[in-house]
Order: structure tokens, then sequence, then C-alpha cells
């Protein structure tokens, strides 16, 4: 257009303007006031349980009960759209905790083992993808949501003041802020997404495992363990992201440096103190491993680790055994042995989304795990049960 065409065009649509009733020519040029956007660089807070966990004191004497575990439910659309896959284990935990609500062992708290998103960093992908499914389990179902953090919630930064895991800290925190104890709380290590809570006979301790190897967060979750009235909680549970031995891409012939950090420093610890079960994440799919050894009595005693990634991310095959020959030398008079009691399939369906049941009954622990969408059926032990007690005491 010439720049004589042009200007007869913006001076016919000035005619034209003029021509309008005063109230709609001025309804053209004033705009109503905006309404502010809300910030996109904030992480909305993951509503309180409805039915919180009682003070410890108050359960002392509870020896029944359920609790959920299931791992990386980061999805391909975070940021986008709800996590998709998630949302059908969210829909399955529902009706798990509604059918055992009014039976001897009701579900009491869900653990998640690490990877919540794809980018910790990101604040929409916490809001937009994983808190409002997050809400209904702690809203509709009214049980309390515990989350380890994961590589993918706060990066693998070896520095505590990394501006990269400083954004996936803050977010993490914030997501988490009503759901565990706050800084300054005894079962709470200050700054850290590292906690710990007690439940009836059975203590949970969180550990932020990208950073296995702080030596405060080592001090703090040891002596934690240390102090612990162990007549009251005769089981311990600890989860954290990065298992300490797994054979799919992160494990087999990989020895991440995470991993490293928790054997060495974290697994004489939990010997010591006779951990019973480890429930961990980063691998997208089941297995179970059973680590035996002798505590200083010369006792035999078993540790178990649950490997449960399928919470809604790519899920992963099976990929070869790890190399624990080192491992399991440098255990020295604890003379640890490992057995892999479930191993996941060779191909990627092979490995179904799921959740894990995890039944306390006194120093009792059994444990369903629960399939959802195709994978229904899944039947890791020829049934999706077991029981975490060897036949010989």
């Amino acid at each position: 257009m010439s720049f004589r065409a042009h200007a007869g065009f913006v001076a016919a649509l000035l005619v034209s303007a003029s021509l309008l009733p005063a109230s709609l020519a001025s309804a053209q040029v004033t705009a109503p006031p905006a309404t502010p956007a809300a910030p996109v660089d904030t992480v909305t807070a993951i509503a309180r349980a409805r039915i919180p966990l009682p003070a410890e004191a108050a359960s002392a004497g509870v020896t029944r009960f359920s609790f959920i575990v299931y791992g990386d439910t980061r999805g391909r659309r975070d940021g986008i759209d709800p996590q998709y896959e998630h949302s059908l284990i969210v829909d399955a935990m529902l009706r798990t905790i509604a059918a055992r609500a009014a039976g001897p062992s009701p579900v009491k708290f869900i653990l998640q083992s690490g990877d919540a998103v794809v980018n910790g960093g990101d604040a929409r992908q916490w809001n937009k993808s994983f808190t409002g499914l997050i809400n209904r389990l702690t809203t509709e179902g009214g049980v309390p949501y515990f989350l380890a953090p994961g590589n993918h919630d706060v990066t693998t930064a070896v520095a505590l003041d990394d501006p990269r895991r400083r954004a996936g800290l803050t977010n993490y925190l914030r997501a988490m802020a009503q759901l565990i104890p706050p800084d300054g709380a005894t079962r709470r290590l200050t700054g850290y997404p590292t906690y710990a809570f007690g439940y009836g006979n059975t203590f949970v301790l969180a550990l932020d495992s990208n950073i296995g190897d702080d030596s405060t967060q080592f001090a703090w979750g040891r002596a934690q363990l240390e102090g612990l009235n162990r007549k009251r909680y005769p089981n311990v549970v600890a989860f954290f992201h990065h298992p300490i031995y797994s054979s799919g891409p992160h494990g087999a012939a990989v020895i991440e440096r995470q991993t490293q950090a928790m054997r060495d420093r974290w697994m004489p610890v939990f010997r010591k103190h006779g951990v019973r079960l480890l429930v961990t994440g980063h691998e997208h799919l089941f297995e179970h491993w059973i680590e035996r050894y002798r505590d200083v009595t010369g006792a035999r005693r078993r540790m178990d680790q649950l490997v449960t990634g399928g919470g809604g991310a790519p899920l992963y095959p099976y990929m070869g055994e790890p190399d624990l020959r080192a491992y399991l030398a440098a255990s020295g008079a604890d003379s640890a042995r490992v057995e892999h009691l479930v191993k996941p399939g060779m191909e990627r369906g092979d490995n179904p989304y799921h959740y894990i049941v995890v039944n306390v009954d006194g120093d009792r622990f059994s444990l369903e795990v629960l399939s959802v969408d195709w994978g229904t059926g899944f039947a890791p032990y020829r049934s999706n049960r077991a029981v975490l007690r060897d036949s010989v005491p």
C-alpha cells in the first residue's frame, strides 16, 4: 500500500469513528481495567490433609494400619496439562483409601520417592500438572502426603547454593509447606527437604539423596536414628529418590554419584539401626531387593528395598544386574548379602504404572503391588502380594 493510500485509509477510519454514538465511540478507545495476572513464578502450596497425622504421642498404641508408596510422577506435558498417567494412579489410590477406611488397616499416609515434575524450577509445572492431583489425595482421600525430592525436582547440582538447585528447592518447599514439619521443628532439618515423622509403631525418615554425601544432612539423619525409642518404634522406614542398587538404566553397569554416596554413607547407618524398609524410585519400573546382614550381636537381619517408579513417568526396561562386589566387600563385619527378589521385565510394556500398599501389623510388614490401566493383573510374586519376612528366624 502506498503512503497516500495508507493516509486515506487512516482518514476514513477517523471519519467513521466520528460518526459513532459518543458512548460507543468512547467504548472503542477506553479499555476496562486489566485483571492482574496470577504470578507464574510462585508455586501454590498443596492443601493440608483433611485427616492429618496426630501428634506422635497420640498414636503410640497403634500397631495396625497401612500406607501407600510410589514415585516418579513427572509427565510428558508438565506445565501444560495435568499429568494423565499420574491421574490414573490417583484415581486408583482414592478407591483404595475409601475401601480400607472402615477396615482394620486404613491408609494413614502416602510416601512419594521423588521426581514430581520434569523441571522443578518451573512453577507452572507444579501448579498446572501436579498440585491439583495431590490436592485430591489430601482432601478427597484425606491422607497426609510426603514427597522426597528427586533429581528432576531439585536438579543434580552438588553445591547447595547452586542457582539451579535453589530454584527447584524453593518450589519444592513452597509446594510442601503445609505437609512437612516446619523449619525449627524437631523432625525437620532447617532449610533442607529432609524430615521425619512417626505414626503408631513406625518411624519414617525422608532424605534428599541428590546430596547423599552432605555432612549436615547426614549428621541430622543419624541423630534422628540414634535418638529413637526403638520400643516405641520397632519399624523404621527410609525413603529417598536414588536406589542403593537397581537394574534399570540408572543402575546395572552404571553407578551414579548419588547412588555411591548413599551406599557409602547411609547403608552402614541403616544396618546399624535396623532400618526395615527402603522406598526409592528413579528407575521407572518395579523391583524388590533384600539385603541380609549381621547386626552387632551377630543376629541375622533383613532390610528390603522397593524400587517403585511407576507413578506416570515414561517406563523403563530391565538393563542388567549391578556389580555389587565392592559394595558387599565394604560391608565388613556386617557380612551383607543381596538378593534380587523381583526383577523388572525386559520390555517397557512388562513394567506397568503402579503403586504399593504396605500393610503394618505389629512387626510384620506385607505389601500389595497395584497396577493400573493396561497393567492391571501385574503379578510380580506370581501374585501381587508378598510378606517381608524370612521363613527362618
